[in-house]
């Protein structure tokens, strides 16, 4: 199979495109062909090689100290199941997915086997009939960091919520999860973004490039 291969930390210069073997599912396993993955800053963490300090420790001590344990990187992906392993059953062959790789990485290839039970080493999921393998990417990704903020929060009918940067790919879920818990939703964006933050359900629009938008905030 075709993979994007990253044997040593830096720039985008640092990967390549090469031929790996294509991996069979193990009994626990699905496998899953990548139809669209994307670029996302965990990624630029895993590969970089000018992050802070106090992330670059903590992070070659989980990924490598010279170079990725694991060559093929990657976070997010999306495609259609291909295979099943004999134990695997929340999946069959054909199923439209979406899903983050976790530790396991190796979402920059062709194909990837990914356990059946969500763990550390991944997630998977049917993905919703409506959207395009490369929107499923921007859903799984940003929906996750969107849900990881929000769900704390507990949000009840009749809160409000100020959702800053609500047209970005986390925002975009933020206002949509907030609508359907019921709250009165503020999206923050530019002029230019906001018939579409409205059409995501928020309540009000203010554009962060006027100045009087701050006199039409709420305490």
């Amino acid at each position: 199979m075709k993979a994007i291969v990253c044997e040593k930390y830096g720039p985008p210069e640092v990967l390549r495109p090469a031929e790996r073997p294509k991996p069979a599912p193990k009994a626990d396993e699905v496998l899953v062909k990548i139809y669209a993955t994307s670029v996302t800053n965990s990624d630029l963490f895993i590969r970089g090689s000018d992050i802070p300090l106090r992330f670059l420790i903590p992070m070659r001590l989980m990924m490598g100290i010279r170079g990725p344990r694991r060559e093929v990187i990657g976070e997010v992906f999306a495609g259609e199941i291909e295979a099943v392993g004999g134990g695997a059953t929340r999946f069959t062959p054909g199923d439209r997915v979406y899903g983050l790789t976790g530790f396991s990485l190796g979402a920059y290839a062709d194909y990837k086997a990914m356990k059946d039970v969500d763990s550390k080493q991944g997630c998977v999921a049917l993905m919703p009939a409506k959207l395009s393998f490369e929107e499923g990417t921007s859903a799984a990704y940003g929906g996750l960091l969107a849900l990881q903020a929000l769900e704390p929060a507990d949000i009840q009918p009749g809160q409000k919520v100020l959702v800053y940067g609500a047209a970005s790919t986390s925002g975009i879920i933020a206002v949509q999860y907030a609508k359907h818990r019921g709250a009165e939703v503020t999206g923050v964006c530019s002029a230019a973004k906001s018939d579409f933050v409205r059409s995501l359900g928020a309540d009000t629009v203010l554009d962060y490039t006027t100045d009087d938008s701050v006199d039409k905030l709420e305490t």
